[in-house]
């Protein structure tokens, strides 16, 4: 099941849609739905879970604690909106679309996909690109 919390003001227009979205890519992955919690939030938020749990003091988009266990995808995902809106702007694409690439990426990481290397981070923008192209096909 897919949860989404709100720690701010900001609300999914269309949380079935993403929901349905995501509930396929795990699929896609060949992976079981368990339980996901998303937490949107601000920077303030996140910071003081980057440091509390993390021990890092720097401002991030998404932070993902994982609780997978075997095939069945289970975890928290707690995305800053401020972040998300930042990076959209730097990036030059719409905030939709960077959140829909937030919200996968922390799906991505529980089916096993890095990013710390330069040839992982290859790989996740690639996977990302074909989950997000699942989004648009769908609609």
């Amino acid at each position: 099941m897919i949860n989404f919390n709100y720690e701010n003001e900001f609300n999914l227009d269309n949380e079935k849609v993403i929901t349905n979205w995501l509930s396929q890519v795990i699929l896609s992955e060949k992976k079981k739905e368990g339980e996901i919690n998303y937490i949107f939030c601000d920077d303030d938020y996140l910071l003081k879970i980057n440091l509390e749990y993390l021990n890092h003091d720097t401002l991030t988009d998404i932070i993902s604690f994982d609780y997978t266990v075997g095939n069945e995808i289970n975890g928290d995902i707690f995305i800053s909106v401020e972040r998300v809106q930042d990076n959209a702007n730097d990036f030059k694409v719409s905030f939709e679309e960077e959140l829909k690439r937030v919200l996968v990426h922390g799906i991505l990481h529980y089916c096993g996909y890095k990013d710390k290397s330069e040839e992982d981070e290859v790989l996740m923008r690639s996977k990302e690109d074909e989950k997000l192209a699942m989004f648009h096909v769908e609609q």
